[in-house]
């Protein structure tokens, strides 16, 4: 009786985690994203940055400025809410190729987009909405929104250079991001609220910080609505 009642209590068991491994699984179904095709529009190339100054673009004269060819944001003194430099125009399906580099702090920088200005959270210059971060600490991260919305730091460190260049490729599709990072697809995510996707600004981050830091990017190319396939993979 006792061995009886000792399988009975195993097939019960069984059950309970075979119903609960499908609980997780219908659980996964309703939060899996939907896919949201590529926009159409006109694939043209934008030349975002002349090499020369900040036409174009928008942001803290105190912060940003240009140094042979390359675009730098730096502070001395505390930044106490993340800001950005913005493109004047605004866009949904995109390809951006730059290189970047950290060049002093640890603090992390990266490419904001789909949102909106947010100047109530004290910066006229700060953002709502995505962001691809990049190089101390990875993911996106949702600005104002739900904070970190996709790990990848586990795949990215290992590739990605703290202190010197990085070529970095962001692919934005329909409700789909993919980041190229030294030629390897880091990580390739579709976002799963749709509505939250607006046509907006793009938006390079020099993050707030109580210490010095200088964030540099060149070599910035645009592609609108390009052709469905990664360039930099190597």
């Amino acid at each position: 009786m006792q061995r009886r009642l000792a399988r009975l209590a195993a097939v019960g068991l069984l059950c309970m985690a075979a119903l609960a491994a499908g609980e997780g699984r219908a659980q996964k179904e309703e939060v899996a994203a939907p896919v949201v095709p590529p926009r159409e529009g006109e694939r043209r190339h934008v030349a975002l940055f002349n090499g020369k100054d900040l036409q174009g673009w928008v942001g803290h004269q105190k912060y940003w400025s240009v140094q042979d060819g390359v675009i730098v944001g730096k502070n001395t003194e505390p930044v106490p809410v993340s800001t950005y430099l913005l493109t004047e125009q605004k866009y949904s399906d995109f390809r951006l190729l730059f290189d970047f580099m950290l060049a002093q702090s640890e603090m992390h920088s990266g490419v904001a987009f789909w949102g909106r200005l947010a100047p109530e959270r004290g910066d006229p210059y700060t953002y709502g909405g995505h962001l691809v971060m990049f190089p101390s600490s990875y993911g996106f991260y949702d600005l104002y929104g739900r904070n970190l919305i996709h790990k990848n730091a586990d795949i990215a460190q290992p590739v990605g250079k703290q202190h010197d260049w990085n070529r970095i490729e962001i692919l934005a599709q329909g409700n789909r991001i993919r980041f190229v990072l030294n030629g390897k697809l880091i990580s390739d995510w579709r976002e799963p609220e749709p509505k939250r996707i607006n046509e907006a600004p793009i938006g390079l981050q020099l993050h707030s910080n109580r210490q010095p830091q200088e964030v540099r990017f060149k070599n910035l190319a645009l592609e609108t609505f390009p052709e469905d396939r990664l360039l930099t993979v190597k």
